[in-house]
């Protein structure tokens, strides 16, 4: 019985856990793909073509300041200001704290204290973050859904339809979320209180700017899924961008879920068999997934300058210049 009495498990140990955990998710989704395919595809590798992986290095780098424009937009809608420099460095900060580190602290907790920092509120910082994140997905599924309808019978019907009533629920849950705010009502319940005050945000974010936030709401998604397409063709799949427009989407929304490192295994698995049922070779699909998740660790990476430029100067005795 001595076992009943023993102490908590510390914060630190629940986190070591957690990642265990997850990387342990990871390398057995990674093991049972492995273990299906023809690791003798593997050759082809050194055949890629370089020039197609270097312009999907550079649509990911668009894309991620595409999404640091969004949010600077958001925020002075929010009353911050700051300059793009601060938002370009944060976001590209927080990704290497979701990609480069194997580590319990997001990228969005990375964003909210740089904004913190600047004298902003914890809370209201929370808010924008969140709410970039909302406009983030909702232009994901809106390009989803016009994807799935512009090729409806990509996919076997009972694929498409249990996707495509998805990306409705989805996008009336986004549009539902603007309209909530109107309801004083939710303002008396403590539980329900938070969703009227991110609706009230919401609509104070999209106040002005309207066009450039669609736009690059839009954007920031369509230069991912070039991303993945130059990817693609550097491997020799030859399907057109709808076909990742239709497919990589659903994949990368499964990896949100914090049940492996960030999205490893899950993506690959889901990537996979969804491309799979177009009859894509896997084990390319499995290369382009691969790739495409060491070209965002190298799309993070001036992240770790922006961290190690701010430790530095945060060092007793040094001298900013």
């Amino acid at each position: 019985m001595k076992f009943l009495f023993a102490k908590p498990l510390s914060a630190v140990a629940v986190q070591r856990i957690k990642f265990l955990t997850r990387l342990l998710v990871s390398v057995s989704i990674l093991a049972v793909i492995l273990h299906s395919i023809d690791i003798q595809a593997w050759r082809e590798v050194p055949n890629a073509r370089p020039d197609w992986l270097l312009l999907a290095l550079l649509m990911q780098f668009g894309s991620i300041a595409v999404a640091a424009y969004r949010w600077q937009l958001i925020m002075r809608n929010l009353g911050f200001g700051q300059s793009f420099s601060f938002y370009r460095d944060s976001y590209f900060k927080g990704m290497f704290f979701n990609q480069g580190l194997p580590t319990s602290i997001g990228g969005d907790a990375v964003r909210v204290l740089d904004v913190a920092n600047r004298g902003f509120r914890k809370r209201d910082a929370l808010y924008g973050v969140a709410i970039d994140r909302i406009a983030g997905l909702g232009a994901l599924l809106l390009l989803t859904l016009g994807a799935h309808l512009v090729d409806p019978d990509l996919l076997p019907v009972q694929v498409y339809r249990p996707i495509l009533w998805l990306l409705i629920a989805g996008l009336f849950g986004f549009f539902s979320l603007c309209f909530l705010g109107r309801w004083s009502w939710l303002g008396r319940h403590p539980q329900l209180a938070v969703l009227k005050l991110l609706s009230d945000r919401l609509l104070q974010a999209v106040s002005r700017h309207r066009f450039l936030l669609l736009e690059s709401s839009l954007m920031v998604p369509l230069l991912a899924m070039l991303a993945f397409f130059a990817v693609g063709r550097a491997l020799g799949l030859r399907y057109d961008l709808v076909t990742y427009l239709a497919i990589v989407p659903p994949a990368l929304v499964l990896t949100v879920i914090p049940i492996s490192i960030a999205g490893w295994g899950v993506r690959e698995g889901a990537l996979v068999s969804l491309f799979s049922l177009i009859g894509a070779d896997r084990t390319v699909v499995l290369l382009m997934s691969l790739i495409y998740g060491i070209l965002l660790i190298l799309a993070s990476l001036p992240g770790l300058v922006v961290f190690l430029k701010s430790r530095r100067q945060r060092l007793p005795g040094t001298v900013r210049r």
